[in-house]
């Protein structure tokens, strides 16, 4: 579920800060006030598009972030974090995107760097926006599959598929690797064994970068290291050609006239006890000094090795690498490629028939069970379709037909036979598709239905998938567009079941819609200082009262309209 939000500068908020309750919260003010901005900043944060227009006037960047708590979809989510190299902190992940005046965005997961597209698929597993955002998977079609088995109870089925298919596609690769020509494996298995013994007889060692660069710098810069190493010496113990004391001489003596004073004032005892801690250190660094000075040797062939080497590494990752600034793990890990490539090259002629085999069982195991799986959809699809557009007539879209059409892949044609065509998730095409007025041809909803319209078509699905469907959170804007009386009131007793089992956030213009909802979320627009800007705020219950009697009627609120609002408020 989404816990909090934090926006700053984003069109007309210039700092807003809301945290979000489970159950059902609905976003309400007058037409204008900004209610679409926030579920844009939502939006946004979520992998939506981006545009400069984001950018608050005079602000040189937008930036909103917002805690997700990860409870449905866990170890889906899971793996993908680690695949990105992201940890969980405290079962959270920070969602964080900019957009700067110049039209540039960034967006980061607990602080790792993502693509938006990255930002998108990670969130669509837990927020699901419906309206006019294209942050929505309604209006992509590949999203209408997951629906559909979610409701017929497959998820699990249709996963297990997707791993032995992703097990085919590897076999495939692997007899391709196999069926090169010979001359082609010979020259690639001469490369590889060549790469293999120039990587060996190097004898790289994956530290050795940086040892190599810190002895060239300490040999390359000897007489200034040692001129400094000698002028320290000098000043801490004293020159055979100087008068002048070192520094560790002159704390012997202040340590022994401290430590006299001692017998004559017990209070510098402290000090006294400091001083000769001081001097014992300062002598024990002088050594050392003394020690590493002694040390000191230039030795210009050792140099020479240490250039050639750097040289070497250098030229072996300039051949083996993807950049020749990587470090000297970047040849041990494509030599382990190397011998991967190589043992699969050398597999004999049997290796190609026991792969061979294995692809055929797994073909035929594929297709059987593909074809299972396609039975069970197109059962659940009637059955979905059906209750569906039962719960559109409630919701105000009498006439409306609703069906889940699935259709089989088309066949591939080869020299030999027809094949049918599979993919990672069976053999079907699925999409949604949609005739809002009788007599009207069914057409893509993706096409052809308004914000509204979408909106109320999700919260149909939603409520038949109740119970099955994994997303966390469900934000609708326009869901209750061109729709009043009992169908309003039926929309927010849906929104009130669903919120149920799932965190529930609804821009809504009617009272009627309102009153069902947990949580009150008030957005106001305010001038101040020639600058109009955007609040936003929970609302107490007093101030629900206030704002459910002007939802009522308008500006003119009146005790008739409270004391109607405290009525509504108490039956829900």
């Amino acid at each position: 579920m989404l816990e909090d939000i934090q926006i700053k500068n984003f069109a007309l908020i210039n700092s807003a800060s809301v945290e979000f309750q489970r159950g059902f919260s609905v976003l309400s003010g007058e037409t204008g006030a900004g209610k679409s901005i926030l579920i844009g900043a939502v939006s946004f944060l979520l992998g939506g598009k981006s545009s400069s227009d984001f950018v608050r006037t005079g602000a040189s960047l937008a930036q909103v972030s917002g805690t997700l708590y990860l409870d449905r979809n866990r170890k889906l989510a899971e793996s993908w974090l680690e695949e990105h190299g992201i940890e969980i902190e405290n079962d959270r992940i920070l969602l964080r995107r900019i957009i700067r005046a110049s039209g540039k965005s960034s967006a980061w997961l607990n602080s790792v760097p993502v693509t938006r597209s990255e930002l998108s698929e990670f969130t669509s597993w837990f927020i699901d926006i419906h309206g006019q955002h294209e942050h929505q998977s309604l209006m992509q079609v590949s999203q209408h599959r997951r629906y559909l088995d979610a409701f017929a109870g497959i998820n699990d089925e249709v996963r297990a598929f997707t791993e032995l298919y992703k097990e085919l596609l590897e076999k495939y690769t692997q007899l391709k690797d196999m069926n090169v020509s010979a001359q082609e494996r010979a020259e690639k298995i001469e490369l590889l064994k060549f790469a293999i013994k120039e990587i060996s007889d190097a004898k790289v060692n994956p530290t050795e970068d940086d040892l190599l660069e810190e002895e060239e710098s300490r040999l390359s810069q000897f007489e200034k290291l040692y001129s400094n190493i000698e002028e320290i010496s000098n000043m801490m113990s004293g020159s055979e050609d100087s008068s002048t004391d070192g520094i560790v001489a002159i704390l012997k003596r202040a340590n022994s006239f401290l430590t006299n004073s001692v017998n004559m004032d017990k209070t510098l005892e402290p000090l006294s006890a400091r001083m000769e801690s001081l001097f014992y250190e300062a002598n024990d660094i002088a050594e050392e000094l003394r020690s590493y000075q002694n040390k000191l040797v230039f030795d210009p062939s050792r140099l020479q090795e240490v250039q050639d080497r750097s040289a070497e590494l250098f030229r072996l990752k300039k051949k083996y690498s993807a950049n020749p600034m990587d470090s000297a793990t970047s040849l041990i890990e494509y030599e382990e490629k190397a011998k991967e490539q190589l043992e699969k090259l050398e597999s004999n002629e049997m290796g190609k028939t026991q792969i061979m085999a294995q692809i055929k069982e797994l073909e035929r195991s594929i297709y059987s069970k593909a074809v299972k799986i396609s039975k069970k959809r197109q059962i659940a699809a009637t059955d979905m379709s059906e209750q569906v557009e039962d719960l559109l007539k409630t919701l105000g879209m009498s006439g409306t037909k609703f069906v889940v059409r699935v259709e089989q892949k088309k066949a591939i044609e080869n020299e030999e036979d027809t094949v049918q065509s599979c993919g990672q998730f069976g053999i079907d095409d699925i999409e949604f598709m949609i005739s809002a007025n009788p007599g009207s041809p069914l057409k893509p909803l993706t096409k052809i239905a308004s914000g509204g319209e979408l909106s109320r078509v999700m919260l149909a699905l939603k409520t038949v998938l109740n119970d099955t469907d994994e997303v966390d959170t469900l934000i609708f804007d326009e869901v209750d567009a061109g729709i009043g009386g009992a169908v309003a009131v039926a929309v927010g007793r849906y929104l009130k079941n669903l919120a149920k089992n799932k965190q529930i956030l609804c821009i809504t213009h009617l009272a009627s819609v309102a009153v069902y909802a947990d949580t009150q979320i008030k957005i106001e627009k305010y001038v101040q200082n020639n600058e109009t800007s955007t609040s936003v705020h929970i609302l107490d219950k007093e101030e629900r009262v206030q704002e459910i009697a002007r939802m009522l009627s308008g500006d003119a609120i009146n005790e008739a309209s409270l004391e109607h609002a405290r009525i509504l408020l108490q039956q829900h």
